[in-house]
């Protein structure tokens, strides 16, 4: 049930791909909140730039070693 102070806080449902505005969905299902639709929207792409640079800096750290 979406509640008054979670308007303006954008989700995006991981089960469905749905931007949805407050907390729709349950929390199993959801990444955010992000500032708008389109931060939302941009989600995945944004975790995955992120999981990419981690996993070069911990291959860079282990052939440090």
């Amino acid at each position: 049930m979406t509640k008054p102070h979670d308007l303006g806080e954008y989700y995006l449902n991981t089960r469905t791909g749905e931007i949805e505005e407050g907390k729709v969905s349950g929390s199993l299902n959801r990444m955010g909140p992000y500032p708008s639709r389109e931060a939302a929207a941009e989600a995945y792409e944004n975790a995955a730039n992120r999981n990419e640079a981690w996993d070069e800096a911990d291959k860079a750290w282990n052939d440090d070693e």
